[in-house]
């Protein structure tokens, strides 16, 4: 037989375009088109509905960045449609290769009830089916100008992100307003011939099934008569017929397919266009869900149906209903699809204390999966967070961006630093837009890597980011392909009944352990250095107004601000959104996070000194200064938890110049010498006498590399950047600042390019560290700033702190895999080790970071040995999607900690997060609770969430290693239990010991746990 495929394919592709999809509409009639500009903020519906409008045109141009345009159309269906399908078909200036990134629309009724969303993949309001003719109709649509940010073309610099510098050219064309008639069968004929030429083409070349396929398309083509397809498109369905009932394989690939709209909460538009783009997705869901009995629909987030509760309420209603159907799924349990690198411990486990809660006050529901699909990595401490919380399995897309090792699995089950495992999927559709392309499905069943073992996986199916969700056509297709020789079997499935189905079939699968490292995107963790630092502090304010607040309510009746610590949370969960606490989104987003962060601070500081002044009481004459240590170790002879007079004990400080120009720093602990360029070049720990720096190095080095990655200038940063670098060696200015028995500090200024940094440099009395206080004002573009420190220390791994630990990573390139990683992130603290000593270099508000290693030759002075460099990143400018990113003055405080354990690096790095308060009273105040081992952290001390008074304790394990601990608490209580994230009673371990007022646990390497106690106010 002569192989015709090519000319079939082609024939198809040809007809479809040019004969078979203009059919669908075979009749138009134009609606007649008003518009009322709104510019600036959006307004409420009634007065978009009640504005006066003025008549506008097809072609005509409108949608300044922006802004929002309220279209009413409105027209009389023609009497001879009567019997018809008929939708009006509303374009305002779409394309379609870009759907969700553009402009968009919710549909409303003239009385304000809304209808549907218009994206440019679903241009269509449904008049009726069949219409009687001569019906008026008319609606109203909410038109948002939202610019198209991200080029096709690459990632070039716009002043479009943000509205100050928008300006107010229009950014769109009306494309067609028209009703029309719209034939179902010719729309039944796409979707078949869609299907069975995508399936066709994924098959191989020699494959009986391509070949039947082929037939089946040319008799199909054959049956249509091209001049009249709408009378003949059911015999070309007939001639397809056979080919569609052909049943799958029984080994085919069982793929759950699950609706979906990834809607990120902020990125390239702000987050007061997230709250509509919701909105518009919802309707567009609980529509389609109205009209395809078997579509199910999971959404994210419990931040989003939040804001639909709240600005959107008749939406909500019909999201409602459809949750109590069990169609429209509630996914996930976090607040938002949060970043897991940086978000610190509490912070990380509050995403799910209040996303949870959420969907079970409001629902009913509790989330056992989590649902990330495009969170840039994941942190190795991230699967106890998980379990503790209630929930057991994970899902996520991005880890597939990797770009120098491909991950081994699809389905596994993941291990964090205390052992804990879930169950964790990846779909092997690699996207999370997956609109049933057979392209995608044949790609999804072809690299699946459990072969053999298991054979199902999931499909995030639909448009994200305000394309508006799954599409009808999507849906056709996946009821094409529930049971099609050739390709995988399709079913619409919820999270739950996936992962219930893919762990029963696969329950040894394997073990992969330590964090889901993304192989890209590794600039996220410097962007945007003020939205990080304002996260890191909200972090720690958060910390403390609860911890003092708590401890204020027991001891003196203070009112526990429950409705703003929840309303505080939230907004900090909110900007840890994973496109914004990682510095990638628009100059609109970052503008108005720094400004949140700031309104934060401001109110969590009024919070605490309104606790510390409960505690202190009335001040007389007898007040003194005390220092609140709100740190889970003591400092300064006060408690953690605690106020009392601080404390410090040592020798004087002394400050000499140094003979070669510089000066002498001394405490009897370190003694430091910077030389006359301001740059530390000795750093002795006088008590193991031992030199930290290696021979002949310098820290405190500032180093400036170029910085334009190929691509995602915002989130990348690529291995090529190290082959250039620029060291910051020489100075405007050194002098000494200040010095006194206390301490002493070293003021250097340094100049180049357009910028200008400050450090000071400060050895203070009985610290075993060296303090840095950074401020660099910067103008410059496309760079990466760091700051170095070449230790004189042999270490193949090092520990960097992650959510309630630490983890280990390696200091050499070995494997591909080592090599990938050379750019990381840490929170307060990264530690290396020799036996017997270490050093620990931590921070207050950075996150990236690289350690490598060299070998010095031996000399006449020693013999071989190891450089060990250490580097913050301090400051990058990318220029999209924010042209201005990181401009301005920034402030870094970071410190070095010779012959440091681990302990050391964990109490240290909470000392520079969580600085003393002095305030006057006249006595001090014991702590709420004590702890009697280092090695155990007081991660939170709060009052239940139920307002019943109790006092919740959540503790870990910091170390790494088995911790016994008595935890003694400040007041007399009648129960104490184990709790879950949510402080719901739990039995998953031993029972704490309870002794003369005592309790006494012991705790497993990083192992996280949360005490409930009753109070006895008797």
């Amino acid at each position: 037989m002569h192989d015709d495929r090519e000319l079939t394919e082609a024939r198809l592709r040809r007809v479809l375009a040019e004969r078979i999809r203009p059919a669908l509409l075979p009749a138009s009639v134009p609606l007649q088109v008003e518009a009322w500009v709104a510019a600036g903020e959006p307004v409420p519906v009634g007065q978009g509905l009640a504005a006066a409008h003025e008549p506008v045109a097809v072609g005509d141009r409108w949608g300044a960045p922006w802004d929002t345009t309220w279209f009413k159309v409105h027209g009389e269906v023609p009497r001879e449609w009567a019997g018809s399908t008929v939708e009006a078909v509303l374009d305002l200036g779409f394309d379609a290769r870009r759907p969700g990134f553009q402009c968009e629309a919710l549909v409303y009724t003239a009385d304000g009830t809304p209808v549907k969303g218009l994206n440019p993949r679903n241009a269509w309001v449904r008049v009726g089916s069949p219409v009687a003719g001569g019906e008026r109709v008319e609606w109203h649509l909410e038109a948002a100008s939202n610019p198209e940010l991200l080029d096709m073309d690459g990632f070039s610099p716009t002043r479009l992100g943000d509205r100050d510098t928008a300006g107010t050219e229009p950014q769109y064309r009306l494309a067609r307003m028209d009703l029309a008639v719209f034939d179902t069968e010719v729309w039944e004929l796409t979707q078949d011939l869609d299907v069975v030429g995508e399936l066709m083409h994924e098959l191989p070349l020699d494959s009986a099934r391509r070949r039947q396929l082929a037939r089946s398309v040319s008799r199909a083509l054959d049956a249509l008569d091209l001049q009249d397809v709408n009378s003949t498109a059911t015999a070309a369905r007939e001639a397809l017929s056979e080919a569609l009932a052909s049943p799958a394989h029984a080994s085919a690939h069982r793929i759950s397919a699950v609706g979906h709209a990834h809607i990120d909460s902020a990125w390239l538009w702000p987050l007061r266009e997230t709250v509509r783009k919701v909105a518009r997705t919802a309707s567009n869901m609980t529509a389609l869900l109205e009209d395809e009995p078997d579509f199910v629909f999971a959404m994210s987030q419990a931040q989003q149906f939040a804001w639909i509760k709240e600005h959107r309420p008749e939406v909500y209603a019909k999201v409602k209903a459809a949750v109590a159907e069990g169609r429209f799924v509630p996914a996930g349990g976090m607040w938002v699809e949060s970043d897991t690198n940086m978000p610190g411990s509490e912070a990380m486990a509050r995403q799910f204390v209040h996303g949870k809660r959420f969907f079970l006050d409001e629902f009913g529901i509790e989330n056992e999966e989590v649902w990330l699909p495009d969170t840039f990595g994941f942190a190795a401490g991230l699967p106890q967070i998980i379990k503790a919380a209630g929930s057991k399995w994970l899902l996520t897309q991005k880890i597939s961006w990797s770009r120098t090792n491909t991950f081994p699995h699809h389905t596994f089950r993941w291990e964090g630093i205390d052992g804990t495992r879930v169950f964790t999927h990846f779909p092997p559709v690699d996207t999370y837009n997956c609109s049933m392309l057979g392209s995608e499905i044949a790609h999804a069943a072809r690299t699946f890597k459990e072969k053999g073992a298991a054979n199902s996986s999931l499909a995030p199916t639909g448009w994200g980011d305000g394309g508006g969700g799954t599409t009808r056509e999507t849906v056709a297709r996946a009821a094409r392909m529930r049971n099609l020789e050739g390709a995988a079997r399709v079913t619409w499935r919820t999270p739950t009944e996936f992962f219930t189905e893919a762990e029963a079939e696969y329950p040894n699968a394997p073990v992969w352990v330590g964090e889901l490292y993304l192989e890209l995107h590794r600039g996220t963790l410097t962007s945007q250095a003020g939205t990080k630092r304002g996260n890191r502090r909200s972090e720690h304010l958060l910390r403390e107004a609860e911890l003092w607040s708590a401890t204020a309510a027991v001891r003196s009746g203070f009112p526990y601000p429950y409705e703003a610590l929840d309303r505080l949370w939230k907004t900090v969960l909110l900007h840890q959104f994973h496109d914004i606490l990682p510095g990638s989104s628009i100059a609109w987003v970052h503008r108005e996070a720094e400004e949140t962060y700031a309104r934060v601070a401001r109110e969590l500081e009024d919070i605490i000194a309104g606790a510390l002044r409960a505690l202190t009481g009335t001040v007389g004459n007898a007040a003194r200064e005390l220092t609140a240590n709100s740190a889970p170790h003591h400092r300064s002879g006060v408690a953690p938890g605690g106020l009392a007079p601080a404390t410090v004990d040592g020798p004087p400080v002394t400050a000499s110049p140094r003979e070669a120009g510089g000066f002498v720093l001394d405490n009897g602990l370190l003694r430091v010498l910077l030389d006359e360029r301001g740059l530390v070049v000795s750093v002795h720990d006088s008590q193991s006498h031992r030199e930290t720096l290696a021979p002949g190095a310098v820290a405190n080095l500032l180093q400036i590399h170029p910085d334009l990655p190929n691509a995602w200038d915002a989130w990348d940063v690529d291995a090529f950047y190290r082959n250039s670098v620029t060291d910051l060696d020489t100075a405007d200015d050194v002098r000494l600042d200040s010095a006194d028995d206390d301490g002493a500090t070293v003021r250097v200024t340094r100049s180049f390019g357009a910028s200008r940094t400050v450090q000071s440099v400060t050895l203070a009395r009985g610290r075993r560290r060296l303090d840095f206080e950074t401020e660099v004002d910067w103008h410059e573009t496309e760079k990466l700033l760091k700051v170095a420190f070449p230790l004189d220390l042999h270490a193949d791994r090092y520990a960097a702190e992650t959510q309630f630990g630490h983890l280990y990573r390696p200091t050499h390139t070995n494997t591909t895999w080592d090599a990938a990683k050379f750019e990381a992130c840490a929170h307060r603290f990264v530690h290396l080790e020799e036996p017997g000593w270490g050093v620990a270099l931590v921070n207050d508000s950075t996150y990236g970071h690289d350690v490598s290693r060299t070998v010095r030759a031996a000399d006449a002075q020693e013999a071989q040995g190891v450089t060990t460099i250490v580097r913050l990143s301090l400051l990058r400018a990318p220029r999209y999607p924010d042209p201005e990113t990181d401009q301005g003055t920034h402030r870094f405080g970071y410190a070095l900690v010779p012959g440091a354990t681990v302990g050391d690096a964990v109490r240290e790095g909470h000392r520079i997060n969580l600085p003393e308060r002095g305030i006057a009273g006249e006595a001090p105040v014991a702590p709420l609770v004590t702890l009697d081992n280092d090695a155990v952290v007081l991660s939170a001390l709060k009052l239940a969430d139920d307002g019943s008074g109790d006092v919740v304790i959540r503790v870990h394990e910091a170390h790494g290693g088995r911790a016994p601990v008595t935890l003694t608490p400040g007041f007399r209580f009648t129960s104490v239990s184990r709790t879950d994230l949510l402080e719901r009673p739990v039995d998953n371990g031993p029972s704490p010991e309870c002794e003369d007022g005592a309790i006494r646990i012991t705790l497993r390497p990083f192992q996280i746990l949360t005490l409930r106690l009753t109070r006895n106010d008797a």
